[in-house]
């Protein structure tokens, strides 16, 4: 069962596939030149994106192609070379260009996920007997495209978390001059006000005490962002110990949210030899 379908999987690829630095077969100090092949790229790529839909272990997901050992080595050649940053950020400029990102609307809000496995990120959950957790405060744009994210312990609080997710704004490039800032009511303080104040943006800030359908505004984007990413089970339930390792699988899911969205979002506009012939 492939973990994704072909008409996703490929765009994916041939543009993860033009960051990689060119590499022999063969390593060229070996001093006989008989050792095995390095493992295909592609085959190590295929099972990146298995154990993201499918959330399963390392030694689960390996068979006679690649070791376990093999995919978690690539997995830290490309996490040091900034591939799967450099992949999110490809997939939101071309976003961008193709349909355009909502940056006058940005929603932020926070989703706690089980972290068995503990690690730098983790902490106790609130909501979930003390046991470890991982919250990412997540920011979205108008439609829901992730446009970053911060990792922190399962018992932190969304407040103290907006200003570094609303720095991820920093990496977008020029931004619209009326920016709106929609949150719950866990960021209604004064202290929420004053940051939102100083950096020129306007807050829709949901009042404590009040029914939420009252005072609903478009930070459903984010919510169904966190479903979207939760759909990957490597997301939901996180055994990776270290952040960097959380960060890629997050940016590869990102990057595949957004080129879904765009695929999608394109399909009626756009005409394309690969183009699906029903939209997706």
């Amino acid at each position: 069962m492939p973990a994704l379908p072909s008409w996703l999987t490929e765009p994916l690829w041939d543009q993860f596939t033009a960051l990689l630095p060119e590499r022999p077969q063969f390593h060229p100090d070996h001093p006989l030149g008989c050792h095995r092949r390095r493992i295909s790229d592609r085959i190590i790529f295929d099972k990146m994106l298995q154990l993201l839909r499918f959330g399963c272990s390392y030694e689960a997901i390996a068979d006679t192609t690649c070791s376990a050992t093999t995919i978690r080595t690539r997995r830290d050649e490309w996490i040091a070379l900034g591939v799967f940053a450099r992949l999110k950020q490809i997939a939101l400029n071309s976003y961008d260009r193709i349909v355009g990102l909502v940056l006058d609307q940005i929603a932020v809000d926070g989703s706690i996920t089980k972290a068995p496995g503990g690690g730098e990120a983790a902490g106790r959950s609130p909501v979930d007997r003390g046991k470890q957790g991982l919250k990412r405060s997540g920011m979205t744009d108008g439609y829901g495209i992730p446009l970053g994210r911060v990792l922190a312990g399962a018992n932190r609080h969304d407040s103290p978390l907006l200003a570094p997710t609303l720095d991820r704004l920093d990496d977008l490039g020029p931004l619209p001059d009326d920016i709106t800032v929609h949150l719950d009511a866990g960021y209604d303080s004064d202290k929420t006000r004053a940051l939102l104040n100083d950096r020129g943006f306007h807050g829709r800030i949901a009042h404590k005490g009040e029914k939420a359908p009252i005072q609903a505004s478009q930070r459903w984007h984010v919510e169904r962002t966190h479903a979207w990413q939760n759909a990957f089970h490597r997301l939901a339930r996180c055994y990776e110990r270290r952040a960097t390792a959380i960060d890629a699988f997050f940016d590869l899911a990102d990057t595949i949210i957004t080129v879904r969205s765009l695929i999608r979002r394109g399909w009626t506009t756009y005409r394309w030899d690969e183009r699906p012939n029903r939209r997706p």
